[in-house]
């Protein structure tokens, strides 16, 4: 029989949202707003900007592939080596990767650099997510984890929303300045250079007092702690697989279905991301109030409701309302899930379980998101929706079965026990 969940803490109940959270997490979490930001507005320019300079969309899949295939390939090993050596240095080092990306984007359109800085992109970027989740992890009891990563939710999704809308104000932009898009795309490239390095030298400043432990490897690891993440990360798969066939392609589902042009798919997107930021703001009462499992499984069990209904809607606007509501309970779990996990994962292999998790989830993405192009390219407009819609099914059921008696452990005294299986 499966453990009761736990109750409220009162630290979360009466003492405001995040107050339980420590302050240097905290601003941990406050000064990945820059770069989240640029990082939003670097997704735009991508998609948009390269092909106004008269780019193709050859090229622009070329530059994301490598980047992905750059975090790939180097994500665990960063993750194995933050477990070993430490976090700091490679935190700093991830976000400090990013403004040269940024500043090439704005000086040059020549193809070899946009593919050389896509590949810097993506170590960055693995870099940053080996490290992220482990050090906030580390800096947080556990009893605040969940209000911990909400926060970090919170802000990444609505600082990133604010970057991908950000292209809404250039029209405004060109009539008061009179200069043209070109022009416009870089200057704002080049502020959010300067604004992106807002982001390392603010953790550098934060984190130089920050202790390392430096943890060598042990002769052994538990194969019941490495079960626990497998499972965890391939069931993380499954949902990553359902969600590539319609969720990265639901700009091209609204214009192939609806005729809508991006200038309002682009909003809505902008539109979608604040409100999942919002949304999180209930994670933690939510996962405190039925325990982590039980969370995680409601708001994507309610999610993917919505997503069968997004199958057979009639209108673009009711689509849209649709799909902002299914984001934003399916990201609703996201903070809980990413708490969960580093609470059943001992400390010493949280850099390693955060790469490994997020590695398993982009790959089959990636490959679902090709057939789900097909698929939309060949006039079915429906089935991505029910493929997705029955692997997260799938996987949420497979959820529950395995991890409905994994508790995350309540102290941090015995960093080589197993997590507590009632």
């Amino acid at each position: 029989m499966s453990s009761p969940p736990p109750r409220p803490q009162p630290s979360l109940r009466h003492a405001g949202w995040f107050s339980a959270v420590p302050v240097k997490v905290r601003w941990l979490v406050y000064l990945s707003a820059p770069t989240n930001a640029a990082g939003g507005f670097f997704f735009v320019v991508i998609a948009a900007y390269l092909p106004e300079l008269g780019l193709g969309s050859d090229l622009v899949g070329l530059i994301l592939g490598m980047s992905g295939v750059a975090m790939v390939l180097s994500a665990i090993p960063l993750g194995l080596v933050s477990d070993r050596r430490g976090r700091r240095g490679m935190l700093i080092a991830g976000a400090l990767g990013f403004p040269p990306v940024l500043l090439i984007l704005a000086l040059t359109a020549d193809p070899t650099w946009l593919v050389l800085a896509g590949i810097a992109g993506g170590i960055a970027e693995a870099a940053f997510l080996a490290t992220w989740n482990a050090l906030i992890a580390d800096g947080t009891p556990l009893e605040a984890r969940n209000s911990a990563f909400s926060l970090s939710f919170v802000v990444g999704t609505t600082t990133s929303g604010l970057g991908f809308a950000l292209p809404l104000a250039f029209p405004a932009v060109q009539a008061w300045t009179g200069a043209d898009s070109l022009a416009v795309h870089r200057g704002a490239l080049l502020a959010f250079t300067a604004i992106a390095l807002i982001t390392p030298v603010g953790l550098a400043f934060l984190l130089r007092d920050h202790v390392e432990t430096v943890r060598p490897r042990k002769g052994g690891t538990s194969p019941r702690r490495l079960g626990l993440l497998y499972r965890f990360s391939a069931i993380n798969g499954v949902i990553g697989l359902g969600a590539g066939f319609i969720i990265p392609l639901i700009p091209t589902w609204l214009y192939l279905k609806f005729g809508v042009l991006d200038i309002h798919s682009g909003p809505l997107l902008a539109l979608s991301s604040l409100t999942m930021g919002l949304a999180a703001f209930g994670s933690a009462a939510l996962a405190a109030r039925y325990g982590s499992v039980r969370a995680i499984v409601m708001t994507q069990g309610l999610s993917t409701a919505f997503m069968v209904s997004l199958a057979f809607v009639p209108n673009a606007v009711l689509a849209g309302g649709l799909y902002v509501v299914r984001a934003a309970l399916m990201n609703m779990a996201s903070p809980i899930m990413d708490a969960y996990l580093m609470g059943i994962i001992a400390p010493d292999q949280r850099g390693f379980a955060s790469a490994l998790n997020s590695i398993v989830w982009r790959l089959p993405n990636s490959v679902s998101t090709v057939a789900g192009g097909v698929l939309l390219a060949s006039g079915e407009y429906e089935l991505p929706f029910l493929l997705a819609a029955g692997l997260y099914l799938f996987a949420i059921s497979l959820f529950y079965v395995a991890f409905r008696n994994v508790q995350p452990r309540r102290t941090e005294t015995d960093a080589a026990a197993t997590p507590e299986v009632s």
